[in-house]
């Protein structure tokens, strides 16, 4: 039996500049880290000559060509397993809720495939081929920002060449200043789920189709992504709370399906509350609302019970997938 646990991920600035609509023509920069909230993959022999799939339904089927999951199905092709195995799916939090559960999903079962073949393990491979297979194979409205943070862990900058080519930078954080912004993160789960994949085509068109303000507005995501990370290395965590709303404010200028009437009630009672800075985590559209708090944290938590959100405890991760079992 093998387990990965594969940490979910918080976009820090520059989202979306490492979307394949953007950075072939720009280049992307994304500052985000990994969380500790994670996706679970358990591997093991099946003894029948069946696969077994078990995630939101359980698939049993005799070929991986008939495997209705498209990345389990995809990355079973592209590593030659064919039989006798069950893949079983767990995490912390429910999909769709924009942090990044796709890619650690992706990242946490080829982990597990490359374990059960016995091949060599690098953060950077895995991070490409689910990449390769979500992007390239099965032409998913990904980027590249999920499967990275998702492989290393930790803090990260990622700057993304024209040709795809990621150079990854872990950022270095004074112990005082990490504990200062873990405090400050307040996350609000809005009840909303959506299908971030909608989102994300709805703003790729616009990118592809050169739309003015949008291209505007991706620059500047672009710009306040290498201002995140400065704020972050000099232990800034006022600049880093108005950057943070100034990426939404910038985000919201993409598509209409960013935001709707609800979430922009929430931000405003919040923002009133005292919280620095705020935008929603992921693509937009529901999931989890974050505030930036150094101060008012307990007036913005009161705000925001008052419009029936529920608070939940997230905080930085330093790890990227791993392997908890294996035997």
């Amino acid at each position: 039996m093998i387990i990965t646990r594969t940490p979910f991920r918080l976009t820090l600035g520059g989202g979306g500049t490492d979307l394949p609509s953007y950075y072939p023509k720009y280049g992307g920069y994304v500052v985000t880290t990994a969380v500790n909230k994670h996706m679970y993959i358990v591997l093991q022999r099946m003894f029948e000559d069946k696969i077994r799939v078990s995630y939101s339904k359980t698939e049993i089927v005799d070929s991986h060509d008939e495997i209705q999951h498209p990345f389990v199905r995809e990355a079973l092709k592209f590593l030659g397993l064919t039989k006798n195995l069950e893949i079983v799916s767990v995490a912390d939090l429910p999909a769709k809720t924009g942090l990044g559960s796709s890619g650690s999903f992706g990242v946490g079962l080829l982990h597990a495939l490359h374990i059960w073949k016995e091949e060599p393990i690098y953060p950077e491979r895995l991070a490409e081929e689910t990449c390769r297979i979500q992007m390239e194979v099965l032409r998913e409205n990904e980027g590249k920002q999920d499967p990275y943070v998702a492989a290393i862990g930790g803090a990260i900058a990622m700057d993304i060449s024209k040709d795809g080519k990621v150079n990854v930078k872990k950022l270095r954080l004074a112990e005082e200043f990490l504990r200062e912004l873990q405090n400050s993160l307040l996350f609000f789960y809005t009840g909303m789920k959506r299908d971030s994949s909608y989102v994300l085509a709805q703003q790729q068109k616009s990118i592809r189709n050169e739309e003015g303000e949008v291209i505007e507005a991706m620059h500047e995501i672009k710009r306040i992504g290498y201002k995140v990370k400065a704020a972050l290395e000099n232990g800034d965590i006022d600049e880093f709370g108005r950057l943070q709303n100034q990426h939404w404010l910038a985000k919201k200028k993409l598509t209409p399906a960013i935001s709707n009437s609800y979430i922009d009630k929430w931000y405003e009672t919040g923002m009133k509350a005292g919280a620095l800075g705020a935008k929603l985590a992921g693509a937009g559209s529901g999931g989890f609302l974050v505030f930036v708090c150094p101060n008012g944290r307990d007036r913005v938590r009161k705000a925001m019970s008052a419009e029936g959100l529920k608070e939940v405890s997230i905080s930085i991760a330093t790890e990227g997938t791993k392997a908890i079992v294996n035997f």
